[in-house]
């Protein structure tokens, strides 16, 4: 990437948010942006990276500075992933493929989810740098034995294991809309949200069909249904499943693993034992259980106990390189982003998000190049302008 690339509107995450509302039916948009309950954790996702200062200097040579760095292994240009989205095929035609061939021009990792539209198999014949794979602990174990299968032949070699869902969030918005509501008036709702978005309908729903569970259409009946394949999912959510599920899957995946939804010590703690890669310090993006702490409260923590023995990611309200920037000063070796790449890919496609994360990139580096340092192995809380104290909130201030 040039050193200055070429900026314009949209610029940031937010102004991609504004272009994928105007562009996404209702349903679909208040899927992507929305949280659990009253969307307190969701807020303060994003709102708390804010509190992160960063500590200046200058009259440093900064003139080679290098955004560079390695993920369980894989070289990347900058310590950013995808991550997993449900549904993010339906964000753009084809909205996976579009995201890995993204990701891939700009040097990092694509995570597809279990629940993408998209198989792995379409996915990876478009990449050139093989994806990630997200799964989900469901009931049926021979499913989990056929999907780990399924990705390690399409090539994939990282597996990115969420843990913090054995039933899913109370999302009031999905309610409201229709999206998680039977009868005939949620989907008399749907219908009236997709017949306000004709663009989205002929190029996603008509030219991008057909819209079915890619990786999963082989056992949901009617995979094309969303509605039927909520209520199948909804009867997989296994919350029986314990640690002793992790030794399983780890016995039954010869790649890199990662346990995403992590946000206690102890948890930290058992899934290093276990022997987990990497662990994915995250709430869901707020939308699981409403009240929990944000991500960058519980990062410091985490990283102070099991830093020094795996790979730490950072997850939840990353809207900016800047961010970035503050998540390694944390602790964390990369970070995973979720709503930004799916609002990026639905308000601009494949040429927004190729955008938005060279922008990213280049706030990243200037971050670096602000606070005096040229790699990224460098970063960490020297430059940070003070410890960062989750208690600042309590009093106004940092102490």
């Amino acid at each position: 990437m040039p050193m200055n690339p070429k900026f314009g509107y949209p610029a940031t995450a937010g102004d991609y948010r504004e272009k994928a509302r105007a562009r996404l039916p209702g349903f679909l948009f208040d899927y992507l942006d929305g949280g659990a309950t009253d969307e307190q954790t969701l807020r303060a996702n994003e709102a708390d990276w804010a509190n992160i200062k960063l500590r200046q200097r200058v009259m440093v040579n900064v003139d080679e500075v290098d955004t560079a760095t390695t993920l369980v292994g894989q070289h990347c240009a900058m310590p950013v992933v995808l991550a997993p989205l449900g549904l993010a095929g339906m964000m753009a035609r084809r909205g996976e493929v579009q995201a890995v061939r993204a990701a891939n021009a700009a040097g990092i990792p694509f995570t597809l989810s279990t629940v993408g539209i998209c198989p792995v198999e379409e996915v990876q014949a478009a990449a050139t740098e093989a994806a990630w794979f997200q799964l989900y602990m469901i009931r049926d174990r021979s499913r989990i034995e056929a999907l780990l299968e399924k990705a390690w032949a399409a090539g994939c070699r990282t597996l990115v294991f969420t843990v913090d869902l054995p039933q899913p969030g109370m999302r009031h918005r999905d309610f409201r809309n229709g999206l998680s509501s039977p009868g005939p008036r949620a989907r008399l709702l749907k219908i009236q949200q997709l017949l306000s978005r004709p663009a989205w309908l002929w190029s996603v729903a008509v030219r991008g069909g057909p819209l079915s569970f890619g990786n999963l259409s082989d056992v949901v009946p009617d995979a094309g249904n969303l509605d039927a394949f909520k209520d199948w999912i909804d009867a997989q959510f296994d919350p029986t499943v314990t640690w002793a599920d992790i030794e399983w899957i780890r016995q039954h995946w010869q790649g890199k693993l990662l346990l995403k939804g992590i946000l206690d010590v102890e948890d930290a703690r058992q899934a290093v034992q276990l022997g987990a890669d990497g662990i994915v310090v995250s709430n869901h993006g707020g939308r699981q259980l409403d009240g929990v702490a944000s991500g960058v409260d519980k990062l410091p923590e985490i990283v102070a106990a099991v830093g020094a023995q795996t790979e730490i990611f950072a997850d939840g309200g990353v809207r900016s390189g800047v961010d970035v920037f503050r998540a390694l000063a944390l602790g964390a070796r990369g970070v995973m982003v979720g709503r930004p790449w799916a609002w990026a890919l639905a308000g601009g496609g494949e040429a927004g998000l190729t955008r938005l994360l060279a922008s990213w990139q280049q706030e990243l580096r200037l971050a670096m190049t602000l606070t005096g340092v040229t790699r990224i192995v460098d970063i960490g809380t020297e430059q940070l302008d003070r410890p960062y104290n989750p208690e600042f909130r309590k009093t106004g201030e940092q102490q």
